[in-house]
């Protein structure tokens, strides 16, 4: 029935912000930026590795996202990585501040969380 996941929508408070951050700091490869007057909305299409996943969306004043405590709803959004420790090293170069590595009891993969200008929860997770 269904085939993969096509890809994410995330909506920003400042587009300019949140596109250096997905772009810049994540190095995700636009495929496609519109601006929708009717909707006073940008729209960025993000590609990783080639493959279209994430759709950056601005609104005006969208309401804010609870992440703590959890609320029901999408926990947070993961990128597998090679290198756990050479990617949070890249990150922090980069000013991102990340939690502690940590090992997933289950899998034994190392992991880590970080957030986008918004607060979104992002996880490395090491493949």
């Amino acid at each position: 029935m269904l085939n993969k996941i096509h890809h994410i929508a995330i909506i920003c408070s400042d587009y300019q912000q949140s596109k250096h951050f997905y772009t810049k700091i994540l190095e995700l490869q636009t495929l496609q930026e519109t601006y929708r007057k009717e909707r006073d909305s940008w729209k960025l299409d993000l590609a990783l590795g080639g493959d279209y996943v994430i759709e950056l969306f601005s609104f005006p004043n969208p309401p804010h996202r609870v992440n703590q405590p959890e609320a029901r709803g999408l926990r947070h959004l993961a990128f597998e990585v090679d290198c756990i420790e050479e990617t949070v090293f890249k990150l922090n170069k980069k000013g991102v501040e990340t939690e502690a590595v940590r090992t997933d009891a289950l899998s034994g993969k190392k992991f880590t969380f970080f957030f986008d200008p918004d607060g979104l929860p992002l996880e490395i997770y090491e493949k």
